[in-house]
């Protein structure tokens, strides 16, 4: 028998499936569905087509857990739905590619269970958002460093830091493409402010330009953002940068050194960013006297 109809020949012979959630998380109950009408059960095996098994296992335990009766309430199998594409059954050595997941999902929906499609969703617009900021961040790196960008983007599937090999590497490029400092810097804070724009929980890879800025002498900082050619976006960049976690090696006196105009320029920008953190870093380092540095650290 072929391996990916294996489990349709289960579900033919099932009088009933029960449907739980396998986490514990997210769910809406359990239900129990009766699938001795030819019609229910067509439905449920069409939802639960298979199309290929290629071989891996995701490492999570799964969503949505099926129980498979047959006529006399003896259990058939046992199959786990995962992120709304996969199943996995233990007759299989790997889990299952679904041939339309959303089916599915649909199908538990309109048992009463929407949870799952509801995450689905969620899953899905937080997916499509990652991958605008990350083209935006691409789309904003400095000249010269395209040749870098795999090896940057895999810090965060590898949950590494950036290497000192790599972050040498793109010193010595921005260098060789950008000669004057106040031009680099300039580069290097559009970067920054790309991307999720977040100064906390952002993908590992956002934090290369930051690296890089952390090296930067102060003063070369402040004539970046002083000078005409700073706009907004050098601005989103100095904000992640000198508000985040222990990013320079002088960091409270960095900040402190900040003129008036300037120091005024960054708060506003994060009271407009719309983002709960950085406002709040913003209102402790910037709003506050910071004649003796700010009461309490970024973190």
């Amino acid at each position: 028998m072929d391996r990916s109809t294996a489990l349709d020949s289960v579900l033919r012979q099932a009088h009933l499936v029960g449907v739980s959630s396998e986490s514990g998380v997210g769910m809406d109950g359990e239900i129990r569905v009766d699938l001795s009408d030819p019609a229910e059960s067509a439905r449920l095996r069409t939802a639960m087509a298979v199309e290929s098994l290629p071989g891996f296992h995701c490492m999570c335990l799964g969503d949505v857990r099926f129980e498979l009766f047959d006529r006399d309430g003896r259990r058939l199998a046992a199959v786990v739905l995962h992120h709304g594409a996969t199943l996995r059954w233990g007759r299989w050595e790997s889990d299952a590619v679904l041939t339309d997941g959303r089916l599915l999902l649909e199908w538990l929906d309109g048992h009463g269970m929407p949870g799952p499609v509801r995450q689905f969703e969620a899953d899905r617009q937080r997916a499509e958002k990652e991958a605008e900021e990350e083209r935006d961040w691409l789309a904003a790196m400095p000249a010269g460093l395209e040749g870098l960008a795999e090896r940057i983007l895999a810090l965060s599937r590898t949950g590494g830091r950036p290497s000192p090999d790599l972050l040498a590497e793109l010193t010595d490029r921005l260098r060789l493409t950008l000669p004057d400092p106040v031009e680099r810097v300039l580069a290097l804070l559009a970067w920054h402010g790309s991307g999720s724009g977040r100064c906390s929980g952002h993908p590992l890879h956002e934090s290369v330009p930051d690296e890089l800025l952390g090296r930067v002498p102060i003063d070369d900082l402040l004539a970046a953002l002083s000078g005409p050619q700073a706009e907004e976006r050098h601005d989103a960049g100095a904000v992640r940068h000198l508000l985040g976690w222990k990013t320079r090696p002088r960091q409270k006196r960095d900040v402190a050194s900040l003129p008036e105009p300037l120091r005024a320029r960054l708060l506003a920008h994060a009271r407009r960013s719309g983002e709960s953190d950085t406002q709040g870093r913003a209102e402790r380092w910037l709003a506050a006297d910071m004649s003796y540095g700010p009461k309490t650290p970024i973190s």
